[in-house]
């Protein structure tokens, strides 16, 4: 083993003399260096305060340019995020990959233009995969994303006309591609498997439609848009050949959800309680935060069927959407749901179906 000679204590002293003042030169330096750059971004701070107008204007034109990079460089990088699943999770999918297979259903996104590069993007790349076939409806068709172009012009108070129109492109072209047919917006997330396993209790062949339910305007109530509604086989089919009448289902204007509610009940199309059997809600018109919390616009308390609920205890644990769902929100929601794991503990399934919502075949 090396051994040192002894440390004695002028050469200790020594030592800690040299030490102490290297510290403190360095300090001393590390102080005038911030100071300086104090000095140099002040300087510049005074000297763009200082300029004339036109110098102001060039600098407010750069920090304009700088903003919209950084927006530009967010919309790229929402959009272009994968979600392949490279770590095995070593998931039993074996009932998830049966109902696939048992209730099919085809998702058609309502978007616009605008929006394709910033929402509608990142629905394609995460929730909408799980769809047995997906859609989006937009005003113009664009064959790289792709979309569906709806000879209907854009905005809110065209939304009716895009709805009709969108379940009438469905029905003429893609009718016996699925058993289920399921609008969404472009800012809505959709758990499918919950969707279906809610669906197993249901019949095709019945007129039925589900979403989150408002129990106002419409006698047997409405759908919120946002949150989504599904469409029987049967329904779509009712629609396909009476939805035209004007005198049965508008054509445009008005509240878009509101107007397809009535013009379900007026084809005989009915509402169905969608709530769990612990009577916790599965369709959502609001971001999951907002159901746990509760802080709920004063009209929700009139319009919400099931009671306006809040809390964990409100929400089903098969939870099928939510609306209002920003795209980087909608990663989280992705992750928390298909990645996020407690080691050690396996989830096993739940009968969450209620018996009172299961319709008989023999109507």
């Amino acid at each position: 083993m090396d051994t040192f000679p002894p440390v004695t204590k002028l050469s200790a002293a020594v030592l800690g003399l040299t030490v102490g003042f290297s510290l403190a030169s360095l300090c001393a330096l590390l102080l005038k260096t911030e100071e300086s750059n104090f000095h140099f971004v002040s300087s510049i701070v005074n000297t763009v305060n200082s300029q004339d107008p036109q110098a102001r204007e060039k600098q407010n034109l750069s920090k304009g340019r700088h903003e919209e990079f950084q927006k530009s460089l967010g919309q790229y990088l929402s959009g272009n995020i994968k979600f392949e699943d490279l770590h095995l999770h070593r998931d039993d999918d074996a009932i998830s990959k049966a109902l696939y297979q048992k209730e099919r259903v085809l998702c058609w996104i309502m978007t616009s233009p605008k929006n394709l590069d910033v929402k509608a993007r990142v629905v394609r790349d995460t929730w909408s995969r799980r769809c047995n076939k997906v859609l989006f409806m937009s005003s113009v068709t664009d064959p790289k994303f792709p979309t569906i172009g709806l000879n209907v012009s854009e905005g809110r108070k065209h939304l009716t006309a895009k709805t009709m129109q969108a379940y009438r492109y469905i029905y003429e072209n893609h009718f016996d591609d699925a058993d289920w047919f399921m609008k969404a917006d472009d800012d809505t997330y959709v758990i499918l498997e919950n969707l279906r396993y809610f669906l197993t209790s249901q019949n095709k062949s019945q007129p039925v439609y589900f979403g989150h339910h408002f129990k106002v305007l419409v006698k047997q109530g409405y759908y919120s848009g946002g949150g989504g509604y599904v469409l029987s086989k049967e329904a779509l089919r009712r629609y396909g050949e009476k939805g035209h009448d004007p005198k049965l289902c508008r054509r445009d204007g008005g509240g878009e959800d509101v107007a397809f509610g009535r013009c379900m009940e007026n084809l005989g199309v009915r509402t169905v309680n969608t709530t769990d059997a612990l009577g916790r809600s599965r369709f959502h018109c609001f971001r999951p935060e907002m159901h746990l919390a509760g802080n709920y616009p004063r009209w929700y308390y009139k319009y919400d069927a099931n009671g306006a609920k809040e809390g964990l205890d409100s929400i089903s644990d098969y939870a099928i959407s939510f609306h209002y769902v920003t795209p980087q929100k909608m990663h989280y929601l992705e992750f928390y749901t298909y990645h996020l794991r407690p080691y050690g503990i396996v989830s096993g399934t739940q009968e969450l179906n209620r018996k009172d919502m299961v319709i008989s075949t023999h109507v």
